[in-house]
């Protein structure tokens, strides 16, 4: 079990001293059990942010947030395509990643059952992962709200006795909410990468081996697969792509590239390599792989 311990702010630049980590959502959010598991060996204070964009400006600034964890991929549900316009036009660089096993839970205040439940309230992709499940409760409403650990929140501060949250089990003991159904995501294989962003430009460093970048391809035959035949002459593993269109230039595309160095090749060689067959071409994040985690 990871601590839900905050503690108060100090040098974040000394190694035990406690570090501000935004994140979108409330307390109990799984961008918080993320966060946590991220910086497992470090005291932290998580600060909670509204939306995305509040997030963004909040570790922009500096005053309120150090560091900030933002879901950019779901197993699921595909890629946040708002997350990415989000980094692309911020200031902020990648420096890490953390994957989670995203399990949902049906919770409720004390003493109610799921047969006494007339509505459940979550974001709205934890209700399409659990949709399946309510099938069998058709009496239940499902109704969206903006995070799934302020629904359950809600119940606890306003008393809601029928009505129930989908969260997690750390949100469910924050609130004092009972689970009323463990693991109600119909796909079990459902995990939510979460890039960690920090203020400031790249950091390039050769012993790091994972690469972030977007770029736009000349709009032209042939373009993109130029671009990436020199990357696998490059031997590098290309564990992501992702397009987004380029608003003001109908049918012209962003792409989002991450890959892995493997071999002596180093990333710069891969990118330097690259860059004269791109334009506006911006390296996101140069970061260690991150680890795989369960809660």
């Amino acid at each position: 079990m990871i601590s839900t311990t905050t503690e108060s702010t100090t040098d974040a630049s000394q190694p035990d001293s406690p570090i501000r980590v935004g994140i979108q959502g409330v307390a109990g959010a799984f961008h918080e059990i993320a966060a946590r598991y991220c910086y497992q060996d470090r005291p932290l204070e998580i600060v909670p942010a509204h939306t995305f964009e509040d997030l963004v400006q909040m570790v922009e600034g500096q005053e309120q947030a150090d560091v900030g964890l933002m879901a950019i991929e779901n197993t699921l549900a595909g890629s946040l395509m708002h997350n990415y316009t989000l980094l692309h036009r911020s200031k902020l660089s990648i420096t890490g990643e953390v994957y989670l096993r995203i399990k949902q839970n049906l919770m409720a205040l004390p003493g109610t059952t799921i047969e006494g439940l007339e509505e459940v309230r979550s974001h709205p992709m934890a209700i399409a992962q659990s949709r399946e499940f309510f099938a069998d409760y058709p009496h239940i409403r499902l109704v969206e709200t903006a995070d799934t650990a302020l629904s359950a929140k809600e119940i606890r501060k306003d008393g809601l006795k029928s009505v129930g949250a989908i969260a997690s089990t750390l949100a469910a003991d924050i609130y004092g909410l009972d689970v009323l159904a463990a693991g109600i995501e119909t796909n079990k294989k459902n995990h939510t990468r979460f890039l960690v962003l920090e203020e400031g430009e790249v950091a390039v460093d050769a012993a790091l081996e994972k690469v972030s970048l977007c770029f736009a391809a000349h709009h032209e035959v042939g373009s993109l697969y130029k671009v990436l035949a020199v990357l696998a002459a490059y031997n590098v593993n290309l564990t992501k792509i992702q397009s987004a269109p380029i608003i003001g230039h109908p049918w012209e595309y962003q792409f989002y590239v991450d890959f892995v160095t493997k071999g002596h090749v180093g990333h710069q060689q891969a990118i330097d390599a690259i860059r004269p067959l791109t334009h506006n071409l911006r390296v996101l994040g140069v970061y260690a792989c991150g680890a795989h985690y369960e809660y």
